[in-house]
């Protein structure tokens, strides 16, 4: 479980992050969703530690990030795994070389054993056919299963994803969606997306944390976001036909 307590953070003056507070939860995939601007991508660098928060608190499991020493600070690192954007890959290597990279650089197993951890991984993603291949050589949705299979490769408890879904078409969007959570379930982890794809938010969105202007307006399931009574969520979520159509057809009364 990781937790942010009365989380601010701003720049140059200009507050960015208001007073967060929120709880993504084990086992679950836990969403923060919000339009561009809104503040998730900088919630999610100070959650991970890429930035350091004006005030408030990060626990992970009762460990409070901020105040960590660089030892402590490692092993929790050795703990997470990231799934960046844009894959980043690296071009140079082979699939299985870049699934095997962090193994490489902190794990203590034999050559074999790290080998084998990352066909693991691969096989769990279903791209063990893709090994030899270059990024170069591989689709988009595939790069993305890979760049999966290497941030499960140190078996994490803490997976983070960023626009996981971006550039990909709808169809491979789902694969990728069902795939973070059944890893999700599998190694209970705690999987947090910063996503604005209202197809994963539906989905896959056990936990949501909807941010307006810096603000935490919302916070609840994928079942209670189509019935919310939250004007700013619903402004969000219902911005395209589809989902204005999906709200009116819930809403209808049951006959009989």
């Amino acid at each position: 479980m990781v937790e942010v307590k009365n989380l601010s953070k701003s720049f140059e003056g200009r507050m960015v992050l208001h007073d967060i507070d929120a709880v993504f939860e084990t086992g679950k995939t836990n969403l923060i969703i919000g339009r561009s601007g809104s503040g998730k991508t900088v919630l999610l660098k100070n959650i991970i530690g890429l930035m350091r928060p004006d005030t408030g608190e990060i626990l992970y499991d009762g460990r409070e990030l901020i105040g960590m020493n660089k030892k402590e600070l490692n092993v929790l690192r050795r703990e997470m795994g990231m799934l960046f954007q844009g894959s980043a890959l690296f071009d140079s290597m082979t699939v299985l070389e870049n699934v095997m990279f962090p193994l490489n650089m902190f794990s203590n197993d034999s050559y074999k054993e790290r080998e084998k951890r990352a066909m693991f991984c691969l096989d769990r993603v279903n791209l063990l056919d893709a090994e030899h291949l270059y990024p170069s050589e591989i689709s988009g949705g595939m790069m993305k299963r890979a760049a999966i299979a290497r941030a499960i490769s140190l078996n994490p408890k803490y997976l983070f994803c960023d626009e996981p879904n971006s550039g990909l078409d709808p169809k491979t969007s789902l694969i990728i969606d069902e795939l973070i959570h059944s890893i999700t379930k599998d190694y209970k982890m705690t999987t947090i997306i910063n996503t604005h794809d209202m197809n994963s938010v539906i989905n896959i969105g056990e936990n949501i944390v909807f941010i307006k202007e810096g603000i935490k307006e919302w916070q609840g399931d994928n079942h209670q976001v189509m019935t919310a009574k939250n004007q700013a969520l619903n402004d969000f979520i219902f911005a395209s036909d589809l989902f204005r159509k999906i709200k009116a057809v819930e809403n209808q009364p049951e006959e009989g």
